[in-house]
């Protein structure tokens, strides 16, 4: 079996991923998923207890480890939920797993979702957020952080108009402090800078017919980040084809994988409608 690219498969990603003949090694250079969450949706996968998480994804990310390149990233978008009050901690055990898997991890990004989803609990607060974590196995990566530069804003001018603030002075800054200094001037009389790691993007679930479906400009945000023009993105469950979608709308290469053939079904339509769309070069 020889895989094409910008093609969704219906298959099992465990079992696909497993064959170099169809994902060499080092040929992939952005992975980007949300896999199923513990003890979640087990109506529309078969679901994976929080006893079983960590392993059960360990067989997964030893594969994807393989098939990534070494100047490459892996984000993955996942979030732990509540049980009898208290919160799970399997994604803090896998981070650490993946770890001694040899994936080194770089960041934690925090999705806000802008339009959570309201209501009321005895001991906590809606989930307002969600992690999106960045692996990679080396420190040498693709991180083309200009493409995600954002506005300044006006509040600049006078943050920096002597180059300290009274705050400052009382964290015993000084205008001689060359660390300081530095990193003043990389903000200061610029028009853009440098985001920070709270990307704020709504839900988009209630009109892509799939329960968990992230808004495209969340992986647009990362494709723009760490790859460049005609670059290969995979998500291994690829749900109803956002990753795909931001990956196509970018000129990026994809693949797509999803056990489920209704979900390859929903992808491909978004894609086509995504084509009948666009506007003729």
């Amino acid at each position: 079996m020889k895989i094409d690219y910008n093609k969704i498969y219906a298959a099992d990603c465990a079992s696909l991923l497993k064959d170099p003949k169809v994902f060499p090694s080092n040929s992939i250079d952005l992975i980007l998923t949300s896999p199923p969450y513990a003890d979640k949706r087990g109506k529309n996968y078969n679901t994976i207890t929080e006893k079983d998480y960590v392993e059960w994804f360990l067989t997964i990310s030893k594969e994807l480890l393989r098939v990534l390149k070494k100047d490459g990233s892996f984000i993955l978008n996942i979030k732990e939920g509540i049980k009898n009050h208290e919160r799970k901690t399997y994604v803090l055990e896998l981070i650490l797993a993946l770890k001694k898997q040899g994936w080194l991890w770089l960041e934690e990004y925090h999705w806000v979702k802008t339009n959570s989803f309201p209501g009321s609990w005895q001991t906590h607060f809606r989930d307002g957020w969600e992690r999106c974590l960045h692996f990679s196995k080396t420190k040498d990566i693709n991180f083309y952080k200009e493409n995600v530069k954002v506005p300044i804003g006006e509040w600049s001018i006078k943050r920096f108009e002597n180059k300290i603030t009274n705050h400052d002075k009382s964290r015993h800054y000084s205008n001689t402090n060359s660390g300081f200094s530095r990193q003043v001037d990389n903000w200061s009389g610029k028009n853009s800078v440098d985001p920070d790691n709270v990307l704020a993007f709504a839900t988009e679930s209630s009109n892509k017919r799939h329960s968990a479906a992230f808004p495209v400009a969340l992986p647009a945000w990362f494709i723009k980040l760490l790859t460049k023009k005609n670059d290969l993105v995979i998500d291994p469950f690829i749900g109803s084809g956002t990753t795909a979608i931001a990956a196509k709308s970018l000129n990026r290469s994809y693949i797509g994988i999803d056990i489920l053939k209704k979900n390859v079904k929903i992808a491909n339509e978004r894609l086509k409608e995504q084509t009948l769309q666009s506007p003729s070069p």
